[in-house]
Parts: C-alpha cells; sequence; structure tokens
C-alpha cells in the first residue's frame, strides 16, 4: 500500500471513505492482487487541493481523457509510419533535385517511388502508398514526431512541474539524445543540440543570431502536445509550449508551431453536437488568431481556405501552393530565393501549407486526412502525424480502432530513436496516457486556478478571463 499518498483535499472522513469505495470499485486495490489496472488513479507526486466549482467551469472527465490520450499515441504513430512512405517523395522541380509531377489521389494503393535520398529505391516500409501498421503483437518504434513530444511528457514528470526552464530542457535533450549519427535529429533541431552541446541554454539556442535554421519544421513536430496538457485553454497551452517552441523556431516557424498547439488544446472545447467536419473548421478558425495578420503563415492559411472553400480538388489547391509559395515566393514566404537543400523541403511555411490541405479537406475523417497528408508532397509524415494524432485524440482508442476497423499494439519504444529511459525503452500507451493525465492535473491546479474531483474522476477548468 506504499503508493498509496494521502489526498490533501479534506480532513473529513467522508472523503476519505469516499476514495477508499472509488479507488475499489476502479479496481485499484485489485490491482495489487494481479487483477486489471485501472485507467487512471492519482498522482503520488501532486497534492491535491481542496477546489469550489464555479458554476461558470468547465467540466472534463479524467477517464474519457485518458482514453483520448491514448488514441492521441496511437493515432499519431499510424499516421507518423504511413507518411514516411512518401516523405521527400514529391518536393517539386526548383533547385538541384527534380522529383516530377505530385502525387494524387490515384496514387494511393500504387507503387511508391523513391524520396530525394532514396537513391532509386522506394520506401522499405512498404512497396505500395498505403496505411503501415505493426502487428497487434509487436512494438511501435519511436520516431522525430514522436520522440521528443515523448520526452517533454517524462521530463514535466520527473521535474514535477507544469512549465520546463531552459535548463531543464537542455538536460532533457542532452540525457536522452545520442551525440553521434543515427541520432534522428534535423536542421532546427540539431542545430540546436550542437549548441546545447556546447553550452547555450534555450531560447537562445532558437536565436536566429545562433540558429540558422530557425525557419525550418522542427518546432511543429515537438510541441503540439502541450496543447493536450491544458485542455480547452489555449493560452495556457501556449505559455507551457512557449520555450520548447523556441528551443529552435522563431517567427513563422514559432507561429505556425502555436497555431499547432491551439489546435490541441481546443479539441477538449469543441461543441460534441457537431460534426467531425464542424470541429475541425472551428478549431481552425480560432487558432487561425495566434497567427500575426502580416505573416506569410496567416497569408497561406487564409489562401488555402478560400481555395478549400471553392470546392476545387485537393491536388489542385496542393499544385497552386506549389507555384504560389515556391515559385512565385508570394506573400513573403521567399525560401526559394535561399538556394536551400531541396528548395527547403524542410520548412515551416511549405509545410504549414501542405498541411492545412490534408486538414480542410480531411474534414475531420481520420483515416482520409492521413491518406491526403501522405499524398499531399514534402515532409508528409509530419502534418500526417500532426492531424492523425490530434483526430486520435478525438476519437480514443475505440474510436481509433473503428475508423480502420481492426485492432492495434500498444507497445512503444522510445529508445528506437532516445535513450536513457527505464526498461529499456519499453513503454505502452496506456502508461503514457496516464502520465499524461496527471500533467493536466498540475497542470489545472498550478496554471488554470482550476480543481481536481478524484471522487467523480473530473477536472474544473475556469473559463478564460
Amino acid at each position: 500500500m506504499k503508493n498509496i499518498q494521502p489526498i490533501h483535499t479534506s480532513n473529513s472522513l467522508w472523503l476519505k471513505v469516499s476514495l477508499f469505495i472509488v479507488l475499489l470499485s476502479s479496481g485499484f486495490f485489485g490491482n495489487l492482487y494481479g487483477q486489471t489496472a485501472p485507467k487512471v488513479v492519482l498522482d503520488t507526486d501532486l497534492v491535491y487541493q481542496n477546489y469550489v466549482p464555479q458554476k461558470s467551469d468547465k467540466v472534463i472527465s479524467r477517464a474519457n481523457y485518458f482514453d483520448k490520450m491514448y488514441g492521441f499515441w496511437l493515432g499519431q504513430c499510424i499516421a507518423n509510419w504511413t507518411g514516411l512512405v512518401t516523405e521527400m517523395d514529391k518536393i517539386g522541380t526548383i533547385g538541384e533535385i527534380k522529383t516530377g509531377a505530385f502525387y494524387t489521389r490515384n496514387d494511393w494503393g500504387k507503387p511508391d517511388q523513391p524520396s530525394i535520398w532514396g537513391q532509386g529505391i522506394p520506401s522499405n516500409l512498404s512497396p505500395t502508398i498505403d496505411f503501415v501498421f505493426v502487428k497487434p503483437d509487436s512494438i511501435w518504434g519511436s520516431d522525430d514526431d514522436t520522440d521528443i513530444e515523448y520526452m517533454y511528457q517524462e521530463l514535466l514528470i520527473e521535474n514535477k512541474q507544469s512549465i520546463l526552464t531552459g535548463d531543464q530542457i537542455r538536460k532533457g535533450w542532452l540525457s536522452h539524445i545520442k551525440k553521434e549519427e543515427e541520432n534522428y535529429l534535423w536542421v532546427s533541431n540539431q542545430k540546436a543540440f550542437d549548441l546545447m552541446q556546447e553550452g547555450m541554454v534555450p531560447p537562445a539556442t532558437g536565436d536566429p543570431k545562433n540558429n540558422p535554421e530557425f525557419e525550418m519544421i522542427d518546432a511543429q513536430l515537438t510541441t503540439e502536445i502541450f496543447g493536450l496538457f491544458a485542455p480547452t485553454r489555449a493560452n495556457i497551452a501556449l505559455k507551457m509550449a512557449q520555450l520548447p517552441i523556441q528551443t529552435t523556431a522563431r517567427y513563422n516557424a514559432q507561429w505556425i508551431s502555436e497555431f499547432y498547439v491551439s489546435m490541441y488544446a481546443l479539441a477538449s472545447a469543441v461543441d460534441s453536437k457537431k460534426t467531425n467536419k464542424e470541429k475541425v473548421l472551428w478549431m481552425a478558425t480560432e487558432s487561425r488568431k495566434v497567427l500575426p495578420e502580416d505573416s506569410y503563415a496567416a497569408k497561406m492559411y487564409d489562401f488555402v481556405k478560400s481555395r478549400y472553400l471553392t470546392n476545387i480538388p485537393w491536388e489542385q489547391t496542393r499544385d497552386e501552393i506549389y507555384q504560389r509559395y515556391q515559385v512565385e515566393q508570394a506573400d513573403g514566404y521567399t525560401i526559394t530565393s535561399q538556394n536551400r537543400y531541396c528548395n527547403g523541403c524542410f520548412a515551416a511555411g511549405i509545410n504549414f501549407a501542405s498541411s492545412l490541405v490534408s486538414l480542410f479537406y480531411g474534414e475531420g475523417d481520420i483515416v482520409e486526412t492521413i491518406k491526403i497528408g501522405t499524398l499531399a508532397g514534402w515532409d508528409s509524415d509530419n502534418p500526417t502525424a500532426t492531424w492523425g494524432g490530434m483526430l486520435g485524440f478525438m476519437l480514443g482508442k475505440e474510436g481509433v480502432e473503428n475508423a480502420f476497423g481492426r485492432k492495434f499494439s500498444d507497445r512503444f519504444n522510445i529508445h528506437r530513436t532516445r535513450i536513457g529511459f527505464p526498461n529499456n525503452g519499453i513503454d505502452n500507451f496506456g502508461d503514457m496516457a496516464k502520465k499524461g493525465v496527471f500533467i493536466v492535473d498540475r497542470v489545472v491546479q498550478e496554471q488554470m486556478g482550476g480543481g481536481v474531483d478524484l471522487i467523480k474522476n473530473q477536472w474544473y477548468i475556469p473559463v478564460k478571463k
């Protein structure tokens, strides 16, 4: 019984007896005798404070949130590995690397074509452009779209706080990332890591004076999860994510990352009566507000949405994005003139525009969204992982399984790409989801001024003032 800690919400006998009954009925004590573990219990490292709910508070079930966090990790892994099949297959014809015509919906199920670094060899993940699943008795491998988010979650748990410091981020990166190749870091992440090894501390590692890769996509892949740590409260999520984002990004790359964080936070605020399409459009409209009006990110958003609303095919919108931003360099998007490798195929901007194609045209359908994202071009595993994770969260575990008509493995190997975690890096989505819920417990109390009801197993979240 040593793991059962006092709950400092009240000294009343009634609360203690009630909590005992809740834990008993949930299976908590049964677990001590080898029975099924409960999905969510209490964080023994957090002092739960007494809270008097307000009528205006948003009430969210912790048990349901556990299921949604599980769906996030599952949906993100499915989308990440599927998107990797076509990663960098199609980037256009500007510069020293020419990849020919972009994919269309008709290419789904057809042979995969080589990526820009494939030396004439298609992806070894799948001979055709199709979904990539691990077998139910196998293990999902981490990738750069999941591993640093995993690391940030672990750092929040390890440090017992809701906002990380620059020193904590640096220590975490140095502890869990290999210094030698292959370390699964790219462009801005790699430069930031190099600077950390020289002693530099975030946010200096993402400052354009120190990091010339600050406009690349990296922060998007590593920070969306902070939106899930602050359900309904995008302002709190952005506060938590600011330093992790600025570890590698500034300006448009930062604002684009903030857009994604906001989308994730608002996934808990949508009207449940709306259709999935209506939910996604509302979340996007609200998150558009974080993009400065004079930024190319805002203008990209407005352009892609306007083309979607005309009901033209998604392929036409994608082709117009290429022409407008990489050929014509409209709206201040000048990556092409910088003569970067692969014409900035890793850049935050072009991949943001591409991700909006799959978001809008996918209309909240996780299967269709991943398909479009996989075929849309450029760094295709990144937008797919972003929206696969968000839609997986909205659906929950069973919803994801139903969408694909199958059961999935729940095991995850963080040591495919990172180092220094317990159990030789083998984890599972249930334990990962539970840690996410514990972080929300702390955020609700420390950042939102709300409360955690361990009897009803729910959060009381004050509305933004």
